[in-house]
């Protein structure tokens, strides 16, 4: 793996922001979810509210190491959905 897919920042007051995560192991690399714009093709536990907002509270595929690849390979549809599109 490569040296950059991991960050942890202990000193965060926050740290760590998912209940049940292990301290050890949890990345906050990706403090704020990339995938999360992909709605349900993110691929990670999430659920709808009843107001209809994703809730990811109980996902920690973004904090995992051994997720950083996947959620790389997620990045072209990422762009794709940041690219302006000519009417």
């Amino acid at each position: 793996m490569p040296n950059y897919d991991f960050f942890q920042n202990t000193a965060c007051e926050y740290f760590p922001c998912h209940l049940g995560a292990d301290p050890e192991t949890f990345s906050c690399l990706f403090c704020y979810c990339p995938l999360y714009a992909l709605g349900d093709q993110c691929g990670g536990s999430f659920c709808y509210t009843e107001n209809g907002i994703k809730d990811c509270s109980h996902c920690l595929r973004p904090h995992l190491r051994k997720n950083y690849p996947s959620i790389m390979e997620k990045m072209p549809a990422l762009l794709e959905l940041a690219r302006k599109k000519e009417d």
